[in-house]
């Protein structure tokens, strides 16, 4: 979701209940176009993170610092000889702007009681910090933009500050009232019937600070489809597209907002801001939207409420660039295990089809047999013989060379069935190694889908080396290890273990692992081995419930309803002499279907 108006007045809102009256403590520049605040108010101390980044430019409040330079930029000592010790008289946001406003006062260097303004403009790669004094001045900013670069406004010191009006946008807050308006009605009718475009984006394109998913939720709410041509509602249907506008514009006003992150739904739903173990039950999933009020249209997704605004903004994009950044640091190793498993793909399929041409063997065979055995009968010149089969008790015509004798198509027959079976013997054994090897591919494949951070790629790379996908550098050591299993631990309070790759799942199955305690892993889908660790005790069914939700959720499978788990003490797991890493045999065991939902399950590390 795109950071719009809505989700800065959420900010607005949360950074005046926690900093309005507090004292600036702290400035610091980690980036060239981010700042770090520490502001002490009522006894506690709050960190405002400040961005404006090209690619992602943010505001929010968090616990974590950053390192600063050795040497502050010119921007911060500026803000340091001004603003040091400052007092925050009040955080605004003009309209649904993307722009909060940081009134401080301070004493200059005569003793004097001085206003001084910052103003964070979220806008993309517009974005930008600049500081004001009293007159609305600019005196700098984090990004300079001059003329040159821009033909609506200069972003230079000395130049009178303003908000770019680049486009014509209405404030949708001047439509708030306590009652329906009947003449901001017709001007809403006149606006939404005169765009020859989709419904949702008729209403981003006309009013500021709406996002096109807040836009697309309206039109749910109004029970009206976003993608329709807004200038063919009819009367009614407008009026009911403005009451729904309004009455998200009331919420709005009134301060009342629900923080949220949406993620794929699971079975269970939480209802509470999310504590420590919700957050730890969400580790792995990709958080699919935000937002800083509840979105209806996505009724089939998983709504985690969260305590704060600035929670939500700091998780989602944090959980997004980790996400971002391993399928980046990945790409190069997912693009060699997927050539590979095509290419062996291909190999199989070609395998299995010429499987299918050796089935003809035993039919040559048979015609051979028969020729010796009735062959003399055949007058010179047939093209085929009549013959009873004795295996089938069945009579069958069997197709002649006209130029050739019974004995020598006989022969003709024993060389097709000869080839045949030397190709089936020789496709039975190859099948099942290029099977074995797509198989182990999947199961590389799935381990790169699990991986969260770039030490857990550092083992999956050795495994492809050892494999011969990739080839080591000259000279260069084996890789230092240092990804390590999941480590939870069940309601019932048994350690549970999940292997990231088949090196652990090699390791936590018959290093880690004794011999009564239970292993589980997904049923003919490549995945995660699950150890539970019994300390001598037994397993109550919550705790083998848990452990299977957890095979499921750590498997190729984890995106159906129920996923197939099978489990069995780990005395019972065997694996074969040379066979891959992580594979494993097993003669007797039990099953059971589950989800994959793991919410509720406490996450060691």
């Amino acid at each position: 979701m795109a950071f719009d108006g809505i989700t800065i007045a959420g900010i607005a809102k949360e950074l005046n209940q926690y900093l309005t009256g507090g004292r600036i403590y702290k400035i610091a520049q980690p980036e060239s176009d981010e700042l770090l605040l520490t502001i002490k108010n009522n006894g506690t101390q709050y960190r405002l993170l400040l961005s404006a980044d090209a690619s992602l430019p943010l505001i929010y409040l968090t616990d974590k610092n950053k390192p600063s330079p050795m040497t502050a930029p010119g921007f911060c000592m500026l803000l340091r000889k001004h603003l040091q010790n400052a007092r925050i008289l009040d955080i605004t946001q003009p309209g649904l702007e993307r722009i909060i406003r940081i009134r401080m006062e301070h004493l200059n260097e005569m003793g004097d009681l001085c206003e001084k303004t910052l103003v964070i403009e979220i806008m993309g790669k517009h974005s930008n910090i600049i500081f004001c004094n009293e007159n609305n001045m600019i005196i700098d900013s984090i990004k300079h933009i001059s003329g040159i670069v821009s033909s609506v406004r200069e972003v230079l010191p000395g130049r009178e500050y303003f908000i770019p009006q680049t486009q014509d946008k209405t404030d949708p807050m001047t439509l708030v009232s306590e009652k329906l308006n009947e003449d901001y009605i017709a001007v809403f009718q006149e606006k939404i019937s005169s765009a020859p475009m989709p419904l949702y984006k008729a209403l981003y394109s006309m009013y500021t600070g709406l996002s096109p998913v807040i836009a697309q939720e309206i039109c749910f709410r109004a029970g009206l489809d976003g993608d329709r041509p807004a200038n063919v509602l009819d009367q009614d249907e407008i009026r009911r597209l403005y009451e729904h506008f309004l009455c998200l514009l009331k919420q709005i006003r009134a301060g009342s907002f629900a923080p949220n992150i949406l993620y794929e739904r699971s079975s269970k739903t939480a209802s509470d801001p999310a504590s420590a173990l919700q957050r730890t039950s969400l580790q792995g999933k990709t958080p699919i939207e935000y937002a800083a009020v509840p979105l209806t249209l996505y009724a089939d997704k998983e709504a985690v409420p969260f305590a704060s605004i600035s929670e939500v903004l700091e998780r989602y994009y944090e959980e997004k660039n980790t996400f971002t950044r391993i399928r980046q640091k990945s790409a190069d190793i997912r693009k060699i295990v997927q050539t590979a498993l095509e290419r062996n793909i291909k190999k199989y399929d070609l395998q299995l089809k010429q499987m299918q041409d050796t089935e003809k063997r035993e039919k040559y065979r048979i015609y051979g047999e028969l020729l010796n055995t009735y062959g003399y009968g055949v007058e010179p010149g047939a093209k085929s013989m009549e013959a009873l089969n004795y295996y089938t008790d069945e009579m069958i015509t069997i197709p002649l060379d006209d130029t050739l004798t019974p004995a020598e198509n006989a022969k003709k027959y024993f060389d097709k069935y000869g080839k045949l079976k030397r190709t089936f013997e020789a496709l039975s054994k190859l099948t099942i190694e290029v099977k074995q090897e797509i198989e182990h591919l999947e199961s590389i494949a799935a381990a790169l889908d699990i991986a969260m951070q770039e030490e857990d790629l550092v083992e999956i790379k050795e495994e492809l080396i050892e494999s011969g996908y990739i080839r080591r550098k000259g000279g260069t050591k084996k890789a230092k290890i240092t990804s390590r299993p999941f480590h939870y631990i069940s309601s019932d309070g048994f350690h549970i273990y999940v292997g990231k790759n088949n090196f652990q799942n090699d390791e936590l199955t018959f290093k880690l692992a004794s011999g009564n305690d239970w292993w589980f892993h997904a049923k003919k889908a490549p995945g995660s081995h699950v150890i539970v660790k019994t300390e001598g005790r037994e397993l109550p069914d919550r705790t083998f419930e848990e452990a299977a939700r957890l095979a499921a959720y750590y498997s190729k499978a984890r995106a159906q309803e129920k996923v197939e788990i099978d489990y069995l003490q780990r005395k019972n797991v065997k694996k074969p002499n040379g066979s891959k890493p992580g594979f494993v045999v097993y003669y007797t065991n039990y099953s059971m279907a589950i989800d994959s939902d793991i919410s509720g399950l406490e996450q060691l590390s």
